[in-house]
Parts: C-alpha cells; structure tokens; sequence
C-alpha cells in the first residue's frame, strides 16, 4: 500500500509509524497545518517533524504555508457558533484531511491516514468522520487506526529523544483555552 500520513507533529507521529511499520506499510509524511498559532509554534513543529522524518530516513512532504488567515476564516464562515470547540474542531479536521486526500489523489498514493488518531484529547469520531468524507469525495481510501493506546508510548518515546514538545493542540483558542485555564 503506498501510504500518506498526515502528521499533526512528530511526537504524535512516533508510535503511528512505528505501528504502520509493524504491518509492513512504509508511510509518506504529509505536513499541511494551518491551524498551528503562533508561527513560532508552527515553525518549532514543523521543524521538529523534519528533524524526525530525516532520522527516521522516511519521505516528508510539507506544504509550507503558515495558515493564520485561511484558519481563521474556515473557523468564522457560515455562523459565529463555528468558534465553539467542537464546531471549529470539526473545521480544522475537515481542512487538514481533505488537503491530505486532494495530495493523496494527486500523487498516486492509495491510502491516507492521520496521527491525530493517536491523541485521546481529539474529537477520535469527528476525525474518522472527516477522513471518510474526503476519501469519498477524492476517491482515495483512508486508512483508519485507532492509533489512542499507543499514545504514552509515544509521548515516552518523543520526550526519551529529546523531541519539542506542545503543550496545546496548535490552534489560537486551544492555547488560550489551556493557558487561560491554569490561572
């Protein structure tokens, strides 16, 4: 199968490979973020990754656009309930997975996939929802893992080699969600 992961990070993205790995599936990374805020934090991710998928001697595609201003203003269209975390959750997965399949298709792979399946904190549902929905609509297969239980594995693994590691899920109201609430 020739694989395109869609990675949200490199931490996130140690135990996904190291599962596909397991079943014989070498996967192309794919970095398309543009909700990562601010570009301090985009950069150290995207950086981060680069540095991950060289020692990992694995492919890495990066559509190197810092997305403020496309995420905002998928986040704001239709209704100003879309701010609510679920509504502009939906939206951000929504963004990254169709892009992942549009490449997908594009380039030949037969299947997608996304890191976000590992995180527990994501909305697991609305992601797989969101996959299945671009794959239907370019018509490539996405690949869909419960990666969740492999998380602190990976998280152990990210921090033992020294990764960067965030400490919100990369969008502007993520941020302020978790720094507003530890005051």
């Amino acid at each position: 199968m020739k694989l395109l992961l869609h990675c949200c990070c490199a931490p996130c993205s140690v135990s996904c490979i190291g599962s596909l790995r397991a079943e014989q599936t070498e996967p192309h990374l794919f970095w398309y973020n543009p909700n990562i805020h601010p570009y301090t934090e985009y950069k150290s991710r995207k950086d981060c990754l680069n540095e991950f998928a060289k020692s990992e001697k694995l492919s890495l595609t990066a559509v190197d656009e810092y997305g403020l201003r496309e995420f905002l203003n998928e986040i704001h269209s239709q209704n100003s309930d879309s701010i609510s975390h679920p509504q502009r959750c939906k939206k951000c997965y929504r963004m990254r997975l169709e892009k992942t399949a549009s490449f997908a298709k594009q380039e030949g792979f037969s299947a997608f996939s996304t890191t976000l399946l590992i995180s527990p904190y994501q909305e697991h549902e609305e992601i797989k929802r969101s996959g299945e929905e671009a794959a239907e609509k370019y018509g490539v297969e996405f690949l869909y893992r419960d990666f969740r239980p492999l998380f602190r594995e990976g998280q152990t693994n990210a921090r033992a080699a020294n990764m960067y590691m965030q400490k919100y899920c990369g969008c502007v109201f993520s941020e302020e969600e978790r720094y507003s609430a530890s005051h």
